[in-house]
């Protein structure tokens, strides 16, 4: 692990220490773990914009949702 210094300002400082009481973790265990949820909330807003850019490059056609909606019915009973 490095060691990093932070500047937050007091009020985020107050915050974040009482979320890491609560947490029941220490300070920086509660940002490691903040950190990590962020870039991968990062990552996924990533994906889904390079993945909604695709689609929108190569549109199904109505015949090729039509397929794909019979597929994902729930079947009849």
């Amino acid at each position: 692990m490095e060691t990093i210094q932070v500047v937050l300002e007091r009020e985020l400082l107050r915050a974040t220490d009482g979320a890491a009481r609560r947490a029941r973790v220490n300070r920086s265990a509660l940002v490691r773990r903040a950190l990590r949820e962020h870039l991968k909330r990062l990552e996924t807003n990533e994906l889904e914009a390079r993945d909604r850019r695709g689609y929108a490059q190569h549109a199904d056609t109505p015949a090729e949702a039509a397929g794909w909606e019979r597929v994902a019915t729930w079947p009849k009973r």
